[in-house]
């Protein structure tokens, strides 16, 4: 079988490590599908779920608070500050953090706490659409 080694990990562990047929994950000009032999590359990526098709055809999910993806032909490395299992994904606390954004959008006193603000957000609503497609898929 054909299989690309992926190996996705944050700033405290390494979140997974093994063979997968197909990865799929959010760049920042859009979704990027890689395929065992892809071309090499280096991105950025955006927060969002990182969908990874294993070797045995189940799938795993994680969420990416956005990071760099760097591609080569028989390897595929997530590096981010935050990632979580699909699975280990809590919804209470999500939208306790999206609606302290919120509060944080709406008390700003500078255009850097906005921008904070405004970061924590998107982050947030990623991570609870992640939280959506993983409950789709189990």
């Amino acid at each position: 079988m054909n299989t690309i080694h992926v190996d996705v990990v944050s700033a405290e562990e390494s979140i997974f490590s093994g063979e997968a047929r197909f990865v799929s994950l959010p760049g920042e000009a859009g979704e990027l599908g890689i395929f065992p032999r892809h071309t090499p590359l280096i991105t950025r990526i955006k927060a969002g779920s990182v969908r990874i098709e294993l070797a045995d055809g189940t799938e795993e999910f994680i969420f990416v608070a956005g990071g760099i993806l760097e591609v080569q032909p028989n390897c595929v490395t997530v590096l981010s500050d935050t990632a979580i299992r699909g699975k280990d994904l809590d919804d209470e606390k999500a939208n306790a953090a999206k609606a302290a954004a919120e509060e944080a959008m709406k008390n700003a006193k500078s255009d850097l706490d906005l921008a904070v603000a405004t970061s924590e957000l998107a982050v947030m609503a990623a991570q609870l659409a992640a939280l959506r497609k993983f409950r789709l898929h189990k």
